[in-house]
């Protein structure tokens, strides 16, 4: 049983940024690598192109340049800035953690900084817990990022899982607001059982990098998709469905849901479950799968669009390896 902290304020997103990198590769692009073809990813996933970074650029320079976008977004400055939490599995270096990184680049200097790991649940794994901390007064600006390079560890030669993924980050700023509104109820699972089905398997304490492991092009994505898949679905559904529940909500009190952008098919089979159709935004089809960055990088180009209005009710849900998934509601009043 767990005792929740008091709560003495509340919490909302105050500024959304985001960053991606210039170069596209397309679809069109993939067949010249791969045995694979535009009609084919299309029909399996609705990603036509996604973004990669170049060999100069780390996940920290796109996490600080969605960081100051969302920074300028909330009217502040990076000195204003207490915490920095980056959901990332791409990180520059093993330690120190890519928030430090970010935390110099920006100029962040009061912040504390640090990483966590939740694959594509990141971003929402740290809105929770940046909601808690500002709510129960710990901390009165929070810098929330999802970061990836994931053009990194994605194995070139693997027609199923190099398909999938691009690069980018996408922030947000959270800050205290009057209770009731902001953040209203975040939803955190995971079930580590089925930590095998998404990984990379070499690099860890457990496996070591060895001439062994890089011959056998260990340290790369290796994903079992039927599992996945099954897995995703579910997770959606759940997570959204539960923290409605929390916040005595109904699916049709729900604005708009901004989901882990893993797979067109994935979001329109949850959207029918859920009942919602024409509620769930998209963006995989530009991005691919960004990994911690998808939802945060959907959430800005919403905000930013004009699709995302201030009073509207938000779901954020997400899904990932551990396997890791989980969901925010929020009542949007960034302004």
């Amino acid at each position: 049983m767990t005792t929740k902290a008091p709560v003495l304020r509340g919490a909302r997103i105050a500024g959304t940024g985001s960053a991606v990198p210039d170069r596209i590769l397309t679809n069109f692009d993939l067949e010249k690598m791969v045995d694979t073809s535009d009609e084919w990813i299309v029909e399996r996933t609705g990603i036509r192109e996604r973004r990669i970074a170049s060999e100069d650029v780390v996940t920290s320079d796109l996490a600080s340049q969605a960081a100051l976008r969302a920074l300028d977004d909330a009217g502040m400055t990076a000195e204003e800035v207490d915490l920095i939490i980056v959901a990332t599995v791409t990180p520059d270096t093993i330690f120190p953690s890519c928030a430090c990184w970010v935390q110099a680049k920006i100029g962040a200097k009061k912040a504390a900084a640090f990483d966590i790991s939740a694959g594509c649940t990141g971003f929402v794994y740290a809105v929770s817990l940046a909601w808690g901390l500002v709510a129960q007064g710990a901390y009165d600006s929070i810098l929330v990022v999802g970061a990836e390079t994931l053009s990194r560890i994605v194995d070139w030669e693997d027609r199923n899982t190099c398909v999938l993924f691009g690069d980018g980050a996408g922030a947000a700023v959270v800050k205290p607001c009057e209770l009731g509104e902001g953040i209203l109820e975040c939803v955190l699972k995971s079930d580590g059982t089925g930590s095998d089905v998404l990984i990379i398997p070499a690099g860890g304490s457990g496996m070591p990098a060895s001439h062994e492991t890089v011959e056998s092009r260990l340290h790369y994505i290796k994903m079992k998709g039927n599992p996945v898949y099954r897995f995703a679905v579910r997770a959606m559904v759940e997570a959204t469905s539960e923290v409605l529940e929390k916040a005595n909500l109904k699916i049709e009190d729900v604005d708009l849901i901004i989901p882990h952008q893993a797979n067109q098919r994935l979001i329109e089979l949850a959207a029918e479950r859920l009942g919602v159709p024409d509620k769930l935004y998209s963006n995989v089809a530009k991005f691919g799968n960004t990994s911690a960055a998808s939802i945060p990088i959907a959430l800005d180009e919403a905000a930013r669009g004009g699709v995302l209005k201030n009073g509207d009710t938000l779901v954020l849900v997400g899904f990932g390896a551990g396997l890791t998934w989980g969901g925010a509601v929020l009542k949007w009043n960034k302004e």
